[in-house]
Order: structure tokens, then C-alpha cells, then sequence
């Protein structure tokens, strides 16, 4: 049969497993071993788990659980609260601060947590009430908190961008510099939307700040510092040299652990084991995923799809552009319907070989790739922001919050524009700091 057929009968078996219900490692599987089992014989079969654990088998996927043991450790304090709360008094005097600190806190909460539904649960608790309280629309209020939650998956520490660098063999240092400019740049875009959309409604209440005195703003502070010293602290060991990410990815989350048992009075057995066993739930998730994921690569280049596609792709007389505007709109529907650890998985292997065919960094892509996914975090018909959103904020219907984020998915999009056109904004720094890629 010739491989580029047997390539679309593959993503419509998957396609169609995946939405049968079951999970997304169980269902690569069973295509994988369905496709193996009809093309190559019984035998194939057992390979299967020497490819799946030998996948396993990688000592940078020990950063994995280590930094979600780090965000859990902080999603379980009130560390989000009281982020929210100091920078709201720090910049209640800047029109539509409150909105401002709102985006301020989902971004450096979700960089220390690296989880987006444990970012709108922990910043929109506090920030979205305050906000209706205040007098800032419903739509403004529901979306900004939902797109600020899907900014840990691109500033770093990212666990994202751990599995991109595994799955693609591409250095994870570069890759968490590459995410530092551009996830600023969204929180740019984020908070530029978010004060039009403000001023636009012109309601007068938005802009009545409150007063605080100095003594106020800086009581929050030492129970704050100690979190964003950890962040600072990870990433200059790892690009001084000093470690590699899974043994700062280990100390990060000892750390994280100590001070949220020395400030928070997390001394509980009970709640540290909910840390820990939430922890090794969500690891064991992205680690099967990432086995199974492994599985699927090899079916697809022993069945010759990988290498068929990508050839046919390469014969292809269509400007590079053209080929990437495909390739983002791929991803864009993948991410409706999958999370992005299982696009990843799935799509960076054999994408990676196009785009380097064509011309484009590897480390660039993979920013785009992640804001792709961001997209896909905030729009139906998964769209996980926009039903914990929904779970904080009840009386706020799907609707509105659904209409409050679409402007959000805009900036997204302008994102990408401007990468595209300014790709040194991702590039740069991974080229300063450690010296220009291969």
C-alpha cells in the first residue's frame, strides 16, 4: 500500500479511537499495535514494550516530575493569593491596574506552577470577584484570567517544552530562553487588550483605585520573594552551568516544598501527601504518554509514513510560508481536541524534519508550536480554561466567558504574526546566552 494513503488511514484511526473516549496513551497504543499487528506480523508485537520503555529510558524526563512536583507544592499554598494581592496594591494606581496585576499574576504564578488550570483556579478565586466588584465587564474579568492561565506552558520553567526537547532531541536550556521574550511579549498583548477593552467600556468605577500605604504594599512581600527567588534560581544554575534541569528541576521542588511548609504552615501529612500523590499522578500521565507516544513514532516510520510524508512535503513548489501557514493551522486543530503534551508527542517528530527542510530554526518553531497550544487551551470544543473559569465563576455563562477569551486567541495570533516576521524575538537570547545553534 503506498505510505502516504496508509499515513491518512493512520490519522483517521487515531482520530477516531482518540474520540471513542479512552485515554490518549491507551489509544496510541492500540493503533499502534493494530497498524504493527496488520503490516509487519505478530511479531512486531513484541517490540512494543522494549520501544516504550526504552523511551523511558532518558535522564532529562526526571525534570518532569521534579518541576510538577514544584507547582503543586505552590498550587497548594495560598502563594497564588497572595501574588495577586501584592501586585494589586503595587499597581492599583495605574489605570485598569487591577486587570494589569491580574495578567501579572496569572503569568509569574503559571511560570512557577507551570500548570494553566491550577493557575485560573488559584488567581481567579481572588481576581475575578474583585474585578466584577470593581465594575470591569464580565468578558474582561472570565478572559483575561483564562488566557493568563495558559502562559506557564511557554515561560519557563516549562514542562512542555521538556517533552518538545525530548521528543525532538533539541537542548531544553535553549528552549526555556527562547520562551522568556515571546512569553513576555503576550503579556504585553494580553495586558494591552485587556486596558482598551476597559477603557472601552467606559465605566468610570474601573479606574477608582484603591489607597494603600507603603508599610501595606510591602507586608506581602517576604511571602512572595521567596518563590520568585526559586524560579531565578533554577534558571541561573542551569544556564551558569552549575546543574543540569533535572537535578535543578530537584532541588527547585525541595526547595519549594520547604517554603511552603516554613511559610504557609503546610506541615500536614495529609496535605503533603496530596502534593505528592497529585504529583505522581499527573508525572505517570505525561510519562505514558510519552511511551506510548514513542510506540506510535516507531509504527510510523516502520510503515515508511514519516519518511514518505516528509519527502512528499519536500517536493512540494510552495513558498516556505505557505508550508508553515498549513503547519500552524494543523496545530491549531490539533490543539481543539488534544492537550498539548499529546500533540507534541505526536506531531513534533514528524514536523521537525519539514521545517528544517524549509529553512526555519527548530528552537523558533517550537515557540510557535506552544502558542498554538495556548490557542487550543482557551477554545471549544476542549478548551480546559474555559470550563475551570466556568467552575469558579458559575453564574458567568460558557458564552461570555467563551467571548471574553476570543479576543485573547487574537493576540495569540498576532503573536505568531510578529514571530514570523521578527524571529529573533525567540532566537536571541538562547543565541546570547549559549551561543548561536547548530
Amino acid at each position: 500500500m503506498d505510505p502516504l494513503l496508509l499515513g491518512a488511514i493512520v490519522a483517521i484511526a487515531t482520530i477516531v479511537v482518540l474520540f471513542s473516549g479512552v485515554s490518549v496513551a491507551l489509544g496510541l497504543l492500540i493503533v499502534s499495535g493494530g497498524f504493527l499487528l496488520i503490516f509487519d506480523g505478530a511479531r512486531s508485537l513484541e517490540l512494543m514494550p522494549e520501544i516504550m520503555f526504552g523511551k523511558l529510558d532518558n535522564f532529562a524526563l526526571l525534570s518532569i516530575p521534579m518541576f510538577i512536583i514544584m507547582g503543586a507544592s505552590i498550587a497548594s499554598t495560598r502563594a497564588g493569593a497572595d501574588l495577586y494581592e501584592a501586585l494589586e496594591r503595587w499597581l492599583t494606581r495605574v489605570p485598569g491596574g487591577l486587570v494589569v496585576s491580574n495578567l501579572g499574576a496569572c503569568a509569574l504564578f503559571s511560570a512557577m506552577s507551570g500548570s494553566s488550570p491550577a493557575t485560573c483556579a488559584a488567581i481567579g478565586k481572588m481576581g475575578i470577584p474583585e474585578m466584577r466588584k470593581r465594575g470591569y465587564p464580565d468578558e474582561v474579568a472570565a478572559g483575561s484570567i483564562a488566557a493568563g492561565g495558559t502562559l506557564g506552558i511557554l515561560i519557563p520553567p516549562s514542562v512542555t517544552m521538556i517533552v518538545y526537547g525530548i521528543a525532538t532531541e533539541t537542548s531544553i536550556g535553549r528552549l526555556f530562553l527562547a520562551g522568556v521574550f515571546p512569553g513576555l511579549m503576550l503579556v504585553g498583548l494580553f495586558m494591552a487588550w485587556s486596558l482598551f477593552s476597559t477603557w472601552r467600556s467606559g465605566n468610570a468605577q474601573v479606574l477608582a483605585p484603591r489607597s494603600y500605604t507603603m508599610a501595606q504594599r510591602l507586608e506581602v512581600l517576604p511571602r512572595v520573594l521567596p518563590f520568585i527567588l526559586i524560579i531565578l534560581g533554577v534558571l541561573y544554575a542551569m544556564y551558569g552551568g552549575i546543574a543540569t534541569p533535572s537535578e535543578t528541576a530537584a532541588v527547585g521542588a525541595l526547595l519549594c516544598i520547604l517554603i511552603a511548609m516554613v511559610i504557609y504552615r503546610l506541615w500536614s501529612p495529609m496535605k503533603l501527601w496530596e502534593v505528592l500523590r497529585d504529583s505522581t499522578r499527573e508525572s505517570v500521565m505525561i510519562l505514558f504518554i510519552i511511551g506510548a507516544a514513542g510506540v506510535f513514532s516507531y509504527m510510523l516510520s516502520s510503515l515508511f509514513i514519516t519518511q514518505s510524508i516528509a519527502e512528499w512535503i519536500g517536493t512540494l513548489d510552495v513558498n516556505r510560508w505557505v508550508l508553515m501557514g498549513a503547519v500552524n493551522l494543523f496545530l491549531l486543530v490539533a490543539g481543539f481536541f488534544l492537550p498539548p503534551v499529546a500533540v507534541i508527542l505526536m506531531a513534533a517528530p514528524i514536523l521537525l524534519p519539514i521545517i528544517t527542510t524549509a529553512g526555519f530554526d527548530p528552537i523558533w518553531f517550537a515557540v510557535v508550536l506552544t502558542i498554538n497550544m495556548e490557542i487550543g487551551l482557551i477554545s471549544p470544543p476542549v478548551g480546559l480554561n474555559l470550563y475551570v473559569i466556568n467552575g469558579i465563576a458559575p453564574d458567568i455563562k460558557l458564552k461570555t466567558i467563551l467571548t471574553g477569551s476570543l479576543p485573547f486567541v487574537g493576540c495569540m495570533v498576532i503573536a505568531i504574526v510578529i514571530l514570523c516576521l521578527f524571529p529573533g524575538i525567540a532566537t536571541w537570547l538562547p543565541d546570547a546566552v549559549m551561543g548561536p545553534g547548530l
